[in-house]
C-alpha cells in the first residue's frame, strides 16, 4: 500500500560533485565560492534544458532527477563539455572538475525531495567517476546504448553501502574517436575463501544475535589518498564520527541518533592521544549518501566511525562500524540490540572498541573520563541534545526555548552538571546581547550556576568555559582566559573549547595567539560553524591581515547570511582598507538585517575591551554610513 504523502516512480538520478573542493576552499575561499555559484547556475540551466529537475545543491554537490536515462546522459555530457570550456578561461588553481554518476532506479518522492537506494547508488557511482568524467549504472547503459555518439567501458561490479547486490558500472567514453565503442572487462569470480568468510559471519549473526565483531585484512573499497587530503594527516590517530543514520520511521529517534553521535564525538575528544574532527564539521554528511574515501580526504583523517539506529521488536538496534580509510577496509563492526535505557552502556562499548582499534594506550583515569557521560537518565540526555540545537541558533527565541529545555533536563536529572552549566551559558549570552532585565543579575546568576556545575563535575569543561565567558563580560581578562585555558586543557580536541579560548584572547589583546588557536580549531573542524570564521576574521584584522579577514568574513556570511556580526565586521575592514564602495554595500546589508542597528550598541555587545580599539571600530562603522 502506498504511504500517504509518498510517491514512488522510476527515474534517472544524476549526482555530481567537485573533485578536491575542500582544497580549493582552503586555498582561496572567495574565488571558489564565486566559481561554484556560477557553475551551479550553469549546471542548473543545462539540467532544465534536458527536462531534468535539480532536487538539491548543497555546497559543491548537485542532485537532479530526469524522466529518462537518455535525457540524463545528454545533460551530463553537455555539463562536462561546458564546464571544460569554462575552465579553460580560468587559472589552473581555480578550475573545477566535476564527477558525475547516473543511476536508473526506484525512488520515493516526498515534499519535492527524493529518497531511496536509487539515490545512494547514484552517489556511489559519482565517486567512481574521473574528474571531468561520467559513470553510469547498467540500467542506464542498457537504455542509452547505441543512441549517442559516445562509448562505454565496463568497470565491473562495485559494492554500495546498505545495498545487498553489487552494482555494475560503466564509464562513459567522451572522446569522439570512441563513439560506439564498448570496452568489456571480464567479471572476476569471488574467491571461495571470501564466500566462506561471509557464510561464517552470517552464521554467527544468526546464532549470536548481536555483538558481531570482525577484522578484515583485504581491501574492500578504494583507499583514500594522503596526497589528495585537504589537510595534512595529524601525527596521532585521527577519526571522524559520522552522524548516525535513523533507519526507522520514528522521527523521535532523530534526536536520539544526533545525541549518540554528539556524545561519542565528545567522549573521544577528551582523549589527548586522538585527533577528533568536531561534530559540526561532519554534520553536512547527515542524511546523505556518504563515500568513506571522500570523507577521509575532505576531513584529513585516517579513520571513520559510522553507524545506524533502528527499532526492532520493541528494542533499539544500533550498528557501528570503524573503517580505516587509508587501508580501504573495515576494522570492526558491531550490532547491539538494547532497550533504550541501556544506551549509555552501549556508548561505553563503542568508545572502548574504537580506542582499542586505534591502539591508544590510556590510563584507567583517562578511560574513566572518556566513559563518563554524567547521567543515566535518557530523558534528560535527549532534552539536553534538543536544547543545544536551540542555543546555537543565537536568537532571542532560541535562548528562551533552550532555557526551558535545559531546565527540564535538570529536573529530569538534578545530579547532572551539564544542564546547569548550559543554563549559565544562556545567562551569559542574554547578558552579552542585552536581552536580560538586569545585565549584572544575569551575570551573577550565570556565575553561581557555572561554579555549581564545576563543583559537581570538575572534569567537565563546559562549566569552566561559561564561567570564563562571564568573567569576560565583567572585563576581568586574566580570570576569563585562565578559565578558558582550563576548558581547552580538559578537551583539547573540542572545537568550542579551543575556538572559545581563541575568542577570549582576541577580545583582550592576545590576537596573535588567537589566530594560531583559531587555525587549530578550524583544523579540528574543517566544516566549522559561522561564528568561528567571523571571530577569526576579527583576529586577522587586528594582526593586520586585512585581506584574509575579508575572506574569513565572507565565509562566515556564506554559512550564516542573516547574522549581523560578520556583515558589520566586514564593513569595518572594508573602510579600514579604503574599499568604500564595498563598505557602503556591506553597511546597507547590516541595516537591512537590523533596522535598529547602532555602532555604539554593536560594539557594546562585541567589545574588544580596549577603549581606543572600540572607538576606532565605531568610527569605521559610522564612516560607512551606519548610525552612531
Amino acid at each position: 500500500m502506498e504511504s500517504k504523502g509518498f510517491n514512488r516512480k522510476l527515474s534517472a538520478i544524476l549526482s555530481a560533485d567537485v573533485k578536491g573542493y575542500s582544497k580549493l576552499m582552503g586555498d582561496d575561499e572567495e574565488s571558489t565560492i564565486n566559481t561554484i555559484t556560477r557553475y551551479r547556475s550553469i549546471i542548473t540551466g543545462l539540467i532544465e534544458k534536458h527536462d531534468g529537475r535539480v532536487v538539491d545543491a548543497p555546497g559543491d554537490n548537485v542532485l537532479a532527477e530526469f524522466g529518462s536515462s537518455l535525457h540524463a546522459l545528454l545533460g551530463a555530457i553537455e555539463i562536462q563539455r561546458t564546464v571544460a570550456t569554462e575552465n579553460d578561461r580560468l587559472p589552473e588553481n581555480l578550475r573545477m572538475d566535476f564527477r558525475i554518476g547516473i543511476n536508473l532506479g526506484d525512488i520515493i518522492h516526498k515534499d519535492d525531495r527524493i529518497y531511496g537506494e536509487g539515490v545512494n547508488i547514484a552517489a556511489r557511482i559519482e565517486n567512481l567517476a574521473d574528474p571531468g568524467g561520467i559513470c553510469v549504472s547498467r540500467g542506464v547503459f542498457e537504455q542509452v546504448e547505441g543512441k549517442l555518439d559516445v562509448g562505454f567501458s565496463y568497470l565491473g561490479q562495485h559494492s554500495v553501502k546498505n545495498i545487498n547486490k553489487p552494482v555494475n558500472i560503466y564509464k562513459v567514453l567522451l572522446d569522439p574517436k570512441d563513439a560506439g565503442r564498448i570496452v568489456s572487462t571480464p567479471e572476476t569470480k569471488t574467491p571461495t575463501r571470501t564466500w566462506l568468510a561471509v557464510a561464517i559471519v552470517a552464521l554467527v549473526i544468526a546464532v549470536g544475535g548481536a555483538g558481531v565483531w570482525y577484522r578484515q585484512s583485504r581491501i574492500e573499497f578504494e583507499p583514500a589518498s594522503v596526497d589528495k587530503m585537504a589537510y595534512p594527516l595529524p601525527d596521532k590517530p585521527s577519526i571522524a564520527v559520522l552522524p548516525f543514520d535513523n533507519l526507522s520511521d520514528n522521527a523521535k529517534l532523530d534526536f536520539f541518533a544526533s545525541g549518540l553521535t554528539e556524545d561519542l564525538t565528545a567522549a573521544l575528544s577528551k582523549a589527548p592521544g586522538l585527533f577528533v574532527i568536531s561534530r559540526s564539521s561532519v554534520a553536512a554528511y547527515k542524511g546523505k549518501p556518504v563515500d568513506i574515501k571522500r570523507v577521509a580526504e575532505e576531513q584529513g583523517v585516517q579513520y571513520v566511525l559510522e553507524g545506524s539506529i533502528q527499532e526492532a521488536v520493541g528494542k533499539l538496534r544500533i550498528t557501528a562500524r570503524l573503517v580505516d580509510a587509508l587501508q580501504g577496509r573495515h576494522l570492526w563492526a558491531d550490532r547491539f540490540d538494547r532497550q533504550a535505557s541501556d544506551i549509555f552502556a552501549l556508548q561505553d562499548d563503542i568508545v572502548k572498541h574504537v580506542i582499542v582499534e586505534l591502539q591508544v594506550e590510556l590510563t584507567q583515569g583517562a578511560a574513566a573520563r572518556i566513559a563518563s557521560r554524567g547521567t543515566d537518565n535518557l530523558e534528560a540526555w535527549l532534552l539536553r541534545v534538543e536544547a543545544y540545537g536551540e542555543f546555537y541558533k543565537f536568537t532571542r527565541e532560541g535562548m528562551i526555548r533552550a532555557r526551558e529545555l535545559y531546565e527540564a533536563a535538570h529536573q529530569a536529572d538534578p545530579g547532572w552538571s551539564r544542564p546547569i552549566a548550559s543554563l549559565a551559558s544562556v545567562n551569559w549570552y542574554e547578558a552579552k546581547r542585552g536581552w536580560s532585565n538586569s545585565r549584572e543579575a544575569a551575570i551573577e546568576s550565570g556565575m553561581a550556576r557555572a561554579q555549581r556545575a564545576i563543583k559537581m563535575d570538575p572534569d567537565e569543561p563546559l562549566g569552566y568555559q561559561t564561567l570564563g565567558n562571564l568573567y569576560a563580560l565583567r572585563g576581568e581578562a586574566e580570570r576569563a582566559i585562565e578559565l578558558r585555558r582550563k576548558a581547552a586543557e580538559l578537551a583539547p580536541n573540542d572545537l568550542v573549547a579551543v575556538a572559545g579560548l581563541a575568542t577570549r584572547l582576541k577580545d583582550f589583546g592576545g590576537e596573535q595567539e588567537a589566530v594560531r588557536l583559531f587555525e587549530q580549531a578550524m583544523r579540528l573542524s574543517p566544516k566549522h560553524p559561522w561564528w568561528v570564521s567571523s571571530a577569526y576574521g576579527v583576529a586577522l584584522h587586528l594582526v593586520g591581515r586585512k585581506e584574509d579577514a575579508v575572506a574569513a568574513f565572507k565565509k562566515a556570511i556564506a554559512l550564516k547570511p542573516n547574522n549581523v556580526h560578520p556583515h558589520a565586521f566586514l564593513t569595518v575592514v572594508y573602510v579600514d582598507i579604503d574599499r568604500m564602495s564595498d563598505a557602503k554595500s556591506a553597511a546597507e546589508e547590516v541595516k537591512r538585517l537590523n533596522p535598529n542597528f547602532t555602532a555604539a550598541g554593536f560594539m557594546k555587545s562585541y567589545s574588544l575591551h580596549d577603549p581606543e580599539r572600540d572607538a576606532l571600530f565605531r568610527d569605521l562603522l559610522v564612516r560607512a554610513g551606519l548610525p552612531g
